[in-house]
């Protein structure tokens, strides 16, 4: 499908990196871009009231005040953090306005267990979310925002590590198949970029020729609707040797020069922050290539 709506999450304390990254995207393809700017509150556990507030010995009045002196610098962190949450918004919609672009720039002060639902309502609405390096590097934001556009939505997610050259218009793509669902969903997702790419290489590990799941000639069903779509297809049938299909893949993408990879997303949304750990890890550890993923 051709993206018309693009969504960018990013943090207040982030560079404008994943913003610059999403609107030279959306400038690529005509795009409306909307930027998310999010700040979670501080971690600071509330603290019980004494009973009616009065202490009754200096034990428990040092204790009040401590309390006291807890919470005046709670509101204290909220004051900077919505004053952080403006500044960020103001410096987005200055960097947008030279852009060209149709654009909307929001920002959320919320807790983080309702990060994801924040989200998913934007993503929802939105063609594709792009997460840039500042997220991918947030550990107390990005799970929660990649669980709430990626698993909570069936909407696919671009991930654009730091130094990866990103585009929506590749040339060279690598698909990761292995005729489950979500390998399926995003390949459907994918379809326009890989349509539009001059070699698509739909890459199997170790598959088994069965008649219940890759068939006798394991990719030539996907490889066959994606020619069909106009698609450009060769289909590559790779041993692991011992290694982890994660790292065959990547391998092959650099053999291949590819400018994305794209995979289906697996795994219980509720392990959102192994699913982030494990995206993090293969960026960190791989080729900085953009990763296209689906649920």
């Amino acid at each position: 499908m051709a993206f018309r709506s693009v969504l960018s999450v990013t943090g207040a304390d982030h560079s404008d990196q994943d913003v610059r990254t999403a609107a030279s995207l959306c400038a690529e393809v005509g795009a409306y871009l909307s930027v998310l700017v999010m700040s979670p509150p501080p971690l600071i556990m509330p603290s019980p009231l004494l009973g009616d507030g009065i202490p009754e010995w200096p034990g428990q009045r040092a204790q009040a005040i401590a309390r006291l002196d807890k919470r005046f610098r709670q509101i204290e962190r909220f004051s900077q953090d919505m004053a952080r949450l403006e500044k960020t918004s103001r410096e987005i919609q200055t960097l947008l306005r030279a852009t060209w672009l149709c654009y909307d720039v929001d920002t959320d002060y919320c807790d983080e267990a309702i990060i994801g639902e924040v989200v998913r309502r934007r993503a929802l609405c939105a063609d594709l979310t792009i997460v840039g390096p500042s997220l991918l590097n947030d550990d107390r934001l990005g799970p929660f925002a990649i669980n709430g556009s990626l698993f909570d939505t069936g909407k696919p997610v671009l991930f654009v590590p730091k130094g990866a050259e990103a585009t929506l218009s590749p040339r060279r793509v690598l698909v990761g198949w292995d005729s489950r669902v979500e390998a399926s969903r995003a390949v459907r997702e994918a379809l326009d970029l890989l349509c539009g790419a001059e070699d698509v290489r739909v890459t199997l590990v170790d598959p088994e020729a069965t008649c219940n799941r890759n068939g006798a000639d394991p990719g030539a069903d996907i490889a066959a609707y994606l020619t069909r779509h106009g698609a450009r297809v060769s289909v590559d049938r790779l041993p692991s040797a011992g290694k982890p299909a994660a790292t065959v893949l990547a391998q092959h993408a650099i053999d291949m020069s590819a400018d994305m990879i794209v995979m289906g997303a697996y795994g219980n949304r509720r392990l959102r922050e192994r699913l982030f750990g494990g995206v993090t890890r293969w960026i960190v550890g791989k080729p900085p290539l953009p990763l296209f993923l689906a649920r």
